[in-house]
């Protein structure tokens, strides 16, 4: 009987695992590959919802916790934060031995994670790889998890060829698409009933999905901005408000506090989520009449609804974006120039011809298939791509 291979999946946030999710399940079910999941960072904190029980809920054995956040968002936490990470995934990997590593996006959580699967020689096979973010860290996190890694599934050809400009071989870079488009062809989403009692919120004649994240290579904006874009909410009428809050970076915080304290002033036309899953999430926004802060979501998933999204300021600047999102700039009149235009009539005729640039699903298949049969053999070296200019 020929060995399974074990690959070990790392999750940090509730966002990645939503993404993560029907991969992790066929691997699972794969008769030639066994699922070992590792859980850190924002899932194993209180702040935050202990969103690995909804990991539990779903039927996932977790074989492994590494806990590495420490109770604050300054860049210093941030930083021993990625020590502690390294050291508890060090341990991870010495107890759970995996064959291959599966890894998606950017985060530090992630970095940490890689770090050590690369002093303990485990390949690792990395999701997103290649795309910008150019006022974020996650960019340079995301581009050294790349040289870190051996097996490449990019969401689209340009960064695709963005992964072999950094060195990458061809062979082991694989464009496959963007791999949360297959929850909106798998998942059966909520109605609009259905929604509404799960979020306890009534929806109004016109919604919004709010969920905005700190830029972490500014320095202290987060304040700033999200006042901004909370003074042009107010200025609407007749629209309901549906919050996400911001993620364990550095500066979340007070994005956080700000979302509390708009929705005990609104409470009867804005609700605010630590965590709505990928269900809720997506049912929501076939709900709303746009998505609004800059959230890779809106540009990524978002399209594939055919609504509109109003990316704010710099965090997603670099990425490809579809002719539904607007982009504009951190500021009261800019915002609210934006958010004419999301609910012109214009606008809302034009996003029935939007094409979503990552993909149209079936991107687990694809990698399930290259997970079974890639040879492992010698995979961990690695020699560098010259690209010819």
């Amino acid at each position: 009987m020929t060995k399974k291979r074990k690959i070990c999946v790392i999750t940090g946030t509730r966002a990645e695992y939503g993404l993560l999710y029907w991969l992790m399940k066929e691997i699972n079910e794969s008769k030639e590959l066994e699922l070992q999941i590792v859980v850190t960072g924002m899932h194993l904190s209180p702040e935050f919802g202990l969103t690995y029980q909804q990991l539990e809920k779903d039927g996932f054995q977790i074989d492994f916790k590494v806990d590495m956040l420490l109770s604050s968002d300054s860049s210093v936490a941030t930083s021993k934060s990625m020590g502690l990470g390294i050291i508890g995934f060090a341990d991870a990997f010495a107890i759970l031995k995996p064959d291959l590593l599966v890894v998606l996006g950017d985060r530090f959580e992630i970095f940490s994670a890689v770090s050590a699967a690369m002093i303990a020689r485990i390949p690792v096979a990395h999701l997103h790889g290649g795309e910008t973010t150019e006022c974020m860290v996650d960019e340079s996190i995301r581009h050294s998890i790349t040289k870190m890694s051996h097996l490449h599934f990019t969401s689209t050809k340009t960064y695709h060829d963005r992964v072999l400009q950094l060195g990458e071989q061809p062979e082991r870079v694989f464009n496959v698409g963007a791999v949360g488009l297959d929850n909106i062809k798998r998942l059966s989403l909520l109605t609009r009933e259905q929604l509404e009692t799960s979020l306890d919120f009534k929806l109004g004649k016109r919604n919004l999905l709010v969920t905005f994240h700190p830029v972490t290579l500014e320095d202290s904006t987060s304040k700033k901005q999200f006042s901004e874009l909370l003074a042009a909410l107010d200025e609407l009428e007749q629209v309901n408000i549906i919050f996400t809050k911001a993620n364990a970076d550095t500066g979340g915080r007070i994005i956080n506090q700000m979302i509390d304290e708009y929705v005990s002033k609104h409470a009867d036309t804005s609700s605010a989520y630590s965590s709505l899953g990928q269900l809720r999430y997506l049912s929501a926004i076939q709900y709303v009449d746009g998505i609004v802060g800059n959230s890779s979501s809106g540009i990524i998933e978002v399209p594939s609804f055919k609504k509109g999204t109003i990316n704010i300021g710099d965090r997603q600047k670099g990425r490809i974006v579809s002719d539904s999102v607007i982009h504009c700039k951190p500021f009261l009149s800019d915002i609210r120039n934006a958010l004419q235009k999301l609910f012109s009539d214009e606008f809302t005729g034009l996003l029935n011809n939007v094409v979503n640039l990552y993909g149209d699903g079936d991107v687990t298949e694809k990698i399930i298939k290259i997970l079974r049969e890639y040879p492992l053999e010698n995979i961990i070296k690695k020699h560098f791509y010259d690209m010819k200019f």
